[in-house]
């Protein structure tokens, strides 16, 4: 019995600790995976502030289709606004040239609307697109 005791003693003695090459590892390992996690992190907020970016070009570009669309006397035309945040807006109203239309009494107007701004040093654009159908004029 005697002879398994010090064994045992020998293998938990106090004496026994990490290396140095361990500690220097396992900080190694640590390192990465706080650069790895730090990354991760700085991708996600700069993917919010985009979809951000996205999401309040989108709406403007809506709100003012939706200015268009009310309009009842609406004709060909393009014009291009500014807001106060500094998104350019292009609104086109084209004829669509529709051979199944022609004997109607009605007309078909494409409407597209496209906001610009800059994100750093990149410029970035939505585009929403539909049509609306009107009576002819006589």
């Amino acid at each position: 019995m005697r002879g398994k005791t010090a064994r045992n003693d020998f293998l938990y003695s106090r004496d026994d600790g990490f290396t140095l090459l361990e500690i220097l590892v396992a900080l190694a390992i640590m390192s990465i995976a706080l650069v790895v996690v730090f990354e991760l992190f700085s991708a996600n907020m700069k993917g919010i502030a985009a979809s951000g970016d996205y999401l309040h070009a989108a709406m403007i570009a809506e709100s003012k289709m939706r200015e268009i669309l009310d309009d009842d006397k609406l004709t060909e035309k393009s014009w291009t606004d500014v807001t106060k945040d500094g998104h350019q807006v292009d609104a086109v109203v084209t004829k669509v040239d529709d051979k199944r239309t022609d004997n109607l009494q009605v007309r078909l107007l494409k409407i597209d609307v496209t906001v610009h701004w800059t994100n750093g040093s990149r410029e970035r654009t939505i585009t929403l697109e539909t049509m609306k159908l009107l009576k002819k004029q006589v």
